[in-house]
């Protein structure tokens, strides 16, 4: 006996550390998706180590730096771990790769045709020159011609009736993409869609495509919403429905200008006012026993998520000016991109903006029992 006891050492990969803190948090692939915009089963590749179906390089060490800041960990630590078992994944690709000797030798073909030296160098020499002559052709090309940029939605001076446009389109694969300065994730054909919510009127969509010697493609669209011309003629129309269902009765007439049935003889000032501003809201369906929130963005654009009652109800970006409504029944659950840009009013009140700095906020909760 020499005094020493053997323990066995075993180190996590990084597929393992990432998927061990997620599961300790209780936190699902889904919410970090949503959260970081990163594609479910890109996260699931990162997970399981399978490096090779990722996209290219500088795309995972995007991901890798977003996931660090959404689990709240030192990106570098993941990033020393990727190199590290990149490199080593490499090495045993290249060892399957080589074919075992046979151990049989082959009989040996002799050709009248004899490479010699001089042949074989001036081989070599004309393939260096044609891979070295098309490598500078295709990155001078690269280099002077600025990167593909085809969005196929919206169209220029477009006119939708909600608050929500789709931009859609098609650019290099290895390009930044950027929706007024916001980035955009592009997948590995090249392909982008992100959901914008627009302000009342006139909105400018600015698309912008960067290659990587700096090169920049940009268009600009101009889009026209309707959608408080839309919701005040909604309000008009169920008022004017309100009037002519409370029949002859001078009483429900004179109420119905507000309210479709009225408050009843000897009801409170509060209820009535209550009952104004419900006239007032063009098509809200939020009931008294539920809860709502009203989002405005300024300056934009800023990315949003919400959750009403546990379902993911809205997952985009918000222009400057934007307002979305979300109710739910129990509980609203609120990520924003830029805190500080993002504001809020909970069930008619004006509480400000989600927070003072102009980064990111996640899981800021509403619900029934939320004081203020």
């Amino acid at each position: 006996m020499n005094g020493f006891i053997k323990k066995s050492v075993g180190t996590l990969t990084l597929g393992e550390k990432l998927k061990k803190i997620r599961s300790e948090r209780r936190i699902s692939l889904g919410e970090v998706s949503r959260v970081t915009k990163i594609q479910i089963k890109y996260l699931e590749y990162l997970e399981e180590g399978k490096f090779d179906k990722l996209p290219v390089d500088v795309y995972v060490r995007g991901f890798l730096k977003s996931y660090a800041e959404f689990l709240a960990v030192d990106e570098n630590v993941l990033l020393k771990l990727y190199e590290k078992e990149k490199g080593i994944k490499k090495n045993l690709d290249k060892r399957k790769n080589k074919k075992p000797l046979d151990k049989k030798p082959k009989p040996i073909n002799i050709s009248s045709f004899v490479f010699t030296p001089k042949i074989i160098a001036t081989g070599l020499a004309v393939i260096i020159f044609l891979a070295g002559a098309f490598y500078i052709y295709r990155e001078l090309g690269a280099f002077a011609s600025a990167p593909r940029l085809v969005v196929l939605n919206p169209q220029q001076n477009a006119t939708v009736n909600g608050n929500t446009v789709s931009v859609e389109g098609v650019t290099d694969k290895d390009a930044q993409l950027f929706i007024n300065s916001q980035p955009i994730l592009v997948n590995d054909e090249g392909k982008f869609q992100e959901d914008l919510t627009l302000q009342s009127g006139e909105n400018t969509i600015d698309v912008e495509a960067v290659n990587r010697f700096g090169k920049k493609v940009s268009q600009s669209f101009a889009v026209q919403s309707n959608y408080h011309d839309n919701a005040n003629k909604a309000g008009a129309n169920d008022g004017n429905n309100s009037a002519s269902n409370s029949g002859t009765n001078p009483e429900n007439n004179l109420n119905g200008q507000n309210n479709a049935s009225g408050p009843p003889a000897g009801s409170s000032g509060a209820n009535s006012s209550a009952d104004q501003r419900s006239g007032s809201d063009a098509g809200k369906t939020t009931t008294s026993a539920g809860i709502e929130i009203e989002v405005t963005v300024n300056p934009g654009p800023v990315w949003l998520s919400v959750e009403a009652d546990g379902n993911s109800v809205f997952s985009g970006t918000m222009l400057s000016g934007a307002m979305q409504t979300f109710s739910a029944q129990n509980k609203l659950i609120i990520n924003s991109g830029k805190a500080d840009a993002t504001f809020i009013k909970f069930n008619g009140k004006d509480l400000g903006a989600l927070g003072s700095g102009a980064g990111p906020v996640r899981d800021v909760t509403f619900t029934k029992d939320t004081k203020f």
